[in-house]
């Protein structure tokens, strides 16, 4: 099978939407499939036969984000020499549009991931506000109503969708990690070359350093639980923009030599990081899908986390960590920190149960079921009886359709951005 990836988010880029798609991109390959992807231009990225970068504006509004730059006719005979059977795209904005023109133009099925809440990450864009938040809502949906089918990482996204008025199709299934792989780090290495005793008490942490991510709550109840526990560290994978603020909270309760901030690891490196833990925590409220958690409970380390989307899928209170009320003051997850660790056995006990409970997560599980998603929407989209790559008019009219589509949508969702419509304002919890 061909398959035509767009996205805005490609590695280099850190982030849970690129590894996502690198992920499966990997493991589609691995099967004998055929993959190409188009993906802004972004700094450091290697020359790649197989990727189109398109033209972008780097670094947007201070962020670490490359967002393209509508050039027309910047795809076409990348697309045209592939013959893709089936278009998925992984975002609802910019190469998304271009994505859903492709899919029509070229009568193909259009497949949608839902990697991200895009409301909570308005704060990137200048004026944000309440119905910016609204708009990144109802885009998002209308978007996802002219797809051929929608992929939700968690349970939690795909009821979501469903309350925000999606009348898609939507499967659930996670992008999927290679459990193996995350099981074999070397910590013991990985705490030498960072200057960690082998004695201490790890407690970590991993992913951008972002402010949708709540860090500086999580600075605060790591940094209590510190400053009560002088042989215990805290060691942060990642970057971003909240390092300082993070930093400055954790000081306040932390000695400088329990803080390791490690930055941003992949590979090898991050899975001797993870080994090099003994507890995850998290207390981000902007997932889709708990793919740092999965990695964790792989590496065999026991999660205190904060419920939200993505994050309930994958932390089994009581069996393989905490899963804390979102509303838990700083001083409930310390206690909870307390009880992981309260003797040898019990945190032996939720070790084990970790690596036991993300079977359900491997690269190879996740990677079969979309392909068989494809396969029934192929199927159902192009039957054999009309199996003809459409002629110059056919495309000429599916691109005007595919336009006009696009403006009726994006229209509907802006009037109901300021109408307050409250099928868009449904609950996470």
């Amino acid at each position: 099978m061909n398959i035509l990836f767009f996205t805005n988010t490609y590695l280099p880029h850190v982030s849970g939407v690129a590894k996502s798609v690198c992920t499966l991109e990997t493991a589609f390959r691995e099967r004998g499939h055929e993959v190409r992807v188009i993906a802004p231009k972004f700094a450091g990225a290697e020359p790649d036969p197989d990727v189109l970068r398109v033209p972008a504006i780097q670094n947007f509004n201070g962020s670490d984000f490359s967002v393209r730059i509508p050039i027309p006719n910047a795809i076409g005979s990348f697309v045209e020499d592939f013959g893709a059977d089936v278009v998925h795209s992984h975002q609802p904005f910019l190469l998304g549009d271009a994505a859903l023109r492709v899919a029509r133009r070229l009568g193909l099925p259009l497949i949608f991931t839902y990697h991200t809440l895009y409301e909570r990450y308005t704060h990137y864009v200048p004026f944000d506000s309440p119905t910016l938040k609204r708009m990144a809502v109802g885009l998002s949906t209308e978007y996802c109503n002219l797809c051929d089918q929608i992929i939700a990482p968690s349970e939690s996204i795909a009821k979501l969708l469903k309350e925000r008025g999606v009348e898609t199709p939507v499967d659930a299934i996670p992008t999927g990690i290679d459990i193996d792989a995350f099981a074999s780090g070397d910590g013991p290495c990985f705490r030498q070359s960072k200057g960690i005793s082998a004695e201490a008490r790890v407690i970590g942490t991993v992913g951008r350093l972002a402010e949708e991510k709540n860090l500086l709550y999580l600075a605060e109840a790591v940094a209590a639980y510190l400053q009560e526990h002088r042989d215990a560290v805290f060691m942060v994978v990642g970057d971003g923009d909240v390092r300082e603020d993070m930093l400055a909270v954790l000081k306040k309760g932390a000695k400088e030599t329990q803080i390791h901030v490690v930055g941003k690891l992949s590979g090898k490196e991050l899975r001797d990081a993870y080994a090099a833990m003994d507890c995850f925590v998290f207390a981000s409220q902007t997932e889709t899908q708990g793919i740092v958690l999965a990695e964790a409970l792989a590496a065999g380390k026991p999660v205190v986390a904060l419920d939200g989307p993505g994050v309930r899928e994958v932390v089994e209170d009581g069996r393989n960590g905490f899963l804390l009320p979102s509303d838990i003051p700083p001083a409930g997850f310390v206690k909870h920190l307390e009880k992981l660790f309260a003797d040898e056995e019990t945190w032996r006990a939720y070790s084990e149960a970790a690596r036991k409970s993300v079977d359900a997560y491997d690269t190879g599980t996740c990677a079969k079921r979309i392909l068989d998603c494809y396969r029934r929407i192929v199927a159902e989209h192009r039957p054999d009886d009309v199996g003809e790559v459409p002629d110059f008019w056919q495309r000429t009219l599916a691109g005007f359709e595919a336009e006009w589509d696009l403006m009726t949508t994006k229209s509907a969702a802006v009037r109901a951005a300021f109408e307050r419509e409250d099928k868009l304002e449904a609950s996470l919890d």
